[in-house]
C-alpha cells in the first residue's frame, strides 16, 4: 500500500503496488507543496506533514482522515519515534519541534529552537534514531540537537553548536549510526556518530558542495534521497552536474559521476545494484540510471515535465515516479527500464509506500 501527494489541491491518493492500482482519493489536507508522510508500525495509519503546519492522520484501510490539527505556521516534515508512540514535527515558523501522541495527536512536548539572543531558528533534517531519539538541525543557528525521549515529560537535549553554516537538510544512515547534515553556507558536511556522541560533530567531505565555480541552485537536494550501496555513499552535488561518490568508512570522496543536471534525489534500488537520479529545474524532465558496479550511466529516461519524486517497491522490481506537470505517475520496470503502467494524478509529488514504517529515518 501507499499514499501519493497531489500537491496542488490538498489531496492524497491511496494506492497499492501489487496490481499497480489507485484505490481512493482523500481530500482536505491543506497545503501539500512540501508534504511528507510517515507510517505507524502496523502500516495502517499515515501521518501527513503539510507545509501550512497541518498534521493529518490518515486511516489507510478506511480511506479517510482520522484527525487533523494545525500545529504551526510553516512546517518542513516530521518523524515517528522508534516505538511508534510519538510523532515529531519540524517547524520553520515558529522555529522548533513539537511532539505529539501518535494515537490522539495530543501535544506532548514543545521544543523551541532558541539560540543566541533569544532568537528562533528554522529546524530541518528531523529524523528518528535508535535509542528512542529524535535528531534535527537548526538552519539559522548552525547547530544539531539530539533529543532523548525515553522520558517524554522531560526530554533530554544534547546540543552541538558551531557545526557549520546553514545546515539545510540531513539524513541518518540506514543502520542508524551516522547523522549527516549538508551545509548550504559552505563546502563540506557535518557528521555525528551516534555511537560516540562524546566525539562531537566531525566535518567531512570538505571539498563537497558548491565548489569554486558555482551554478545557480534552483532546488536544494533532498538528503534523505542519498544512496548507500557497495560500501559507498552516492550524494547529489550542490551546484554541480554530478553525483559525488564517497567511501562509506572514511567519508572521503573517491569519485564523481557527471550527470545531466543538478541532482535532487539520488536513490538506490533496494538490492543496491542501481542508482536512480532526478534533477532540478530546468532539467527536471529526465531520469538517469547508474550501474553501481561500473559507476556508469546505463540509461537516460525522459518521462516528462517535472519528475519530482521516485519510490521503489519494497523488493525493487518497480519504481514509481511522479511526473507533476503531465499529471500522472509512471511505473517503471527496473530490469527492462520500460514504463509498464501509468496512473492519472493531479500535480503529483511525493510517493510514500507503507514499508517505510520499518526503515530508520523514513
Amino acid at each position: 500500500m501507499g499514499l501519493i501527494i497531489e500537491r496542488a489541491i490538498g489531496r492524497i491518493q491511496v494506492v497499492e503496488h501489487s496490481n499497480n492500482t489507485a484505490l481512493a482519493q482523500i481530500e482536505g489536507l491543506g497545503d501539500l507543496s512540501h508534504a511528507s508522510i510517515v507510517y505507524s508500525r502496523d502500516q495502517r495509519y499515515g501521518y501527513v506533514f503539510g507545509r501550512d503546519g497541518g498534521l493529518t492522520k490518515i486511516d489507510i484501510l478506511q480511506q479517510k482522515i482520522v484527525n487533523r490539527i494545525m500545529q504551526a505556521g510553516n512546517s518542513i516534515g516530521g518523524a515517528i519515534s522508534q516505538d511508534g508512540s510519538l510523532i515529531a514535527v519540524s517547524n520553520y515558523k515558529p522555529g522548533g519541534v513539537k511532539i505529539f501522541a501518535a494515537d490522539t495527536l495530543k501535544l506532548i512536548a514543545d521544543i523551541p529552537a532558541v539560540y543566541g539572543n533569544n532568537k528562533r531558528s528554522k529546524t530541518v533534517g528531523l529524523v528518528d534514531a535508535p535509542g528512542q531519539k529524535f535528531i534535527f538541525s537548526l538552519y539559522d543557528a548552525g547547530e544539531i540537537w539530539v533529543v532523548d525521549i525515553h522520558n517524554i515529560k522531560q526530554p533530554q537535549i544534547t546540543k552541538f553548536k558551531d557545526v557549520g553554516s546553514l545546515p539545510y537538510d540531513a539524513l541518518i544512515t540506514p543502520d542508524g549510526r551516522y547523522y549527516i547534515a549538508g551545509l548550504f553556507g559552505e563546502d563540506g558536511m557535518a557528521m555525528l556518530d551516534l555511537w560516540h556522541l562524546e566525539k562531537g560533530v566531525q566535518r567531512i567531505m570538505d571539498n563537497y558542495g558548491r565548489g569554486e565555480e558555482k551554478l545557480p541552485v534552483y532546488k536544494m537536494p533532498h538528503l534523505e534521497g542519498w544512496a548507500m550501496a557497495d560500501e559507498k555513499a552516492f550524494m547529489p552535488a550542490v551546484g554541480h552536474h554530478e553525483v559525488i561518490v564517497a567511501d562509506k568508512n572514511s567519508w572521503q570522496q573517491i569519485s564523481s559521476i557527471p550527470v545531466y543536471g543538478q541532482p535532487i534525489f539520488v536513490m538506490a534500488r533496494p538490492d543496491n545494484r542501481q542508482i536512480w537520479v532526478n534533477f532540478a529545474h530546468p532539467r527536471n524532465d529526465t531520469i538517469q540510471v547508474i550501474d553501481v558496479d561500473t559507476m556508469k550511466i546505463i540509461k537516460t529516461l525522459k518521462p516528462g515535465k517535472a519528475v519530482l519524486h521516485m519510490e521503489f517497491t519494497p523488493r525493487g522490481e518497480h519504481v514509481w515516479m511522479s511526473v507533476r506537470d503531465d499529471n500522472r505517475v509512471d511505473i517503471v520496470d527496473t530490469e527492462t527500464l520500460e514504463v509498464i503502467s501509468s496512473l492519472p494524478a493531479d500535480k503529483p509529488s511525493g510517493i510514500f509506500f507503507t514499508n517505510r514504517a520499518h526503515t530508520i529515518g523514513l
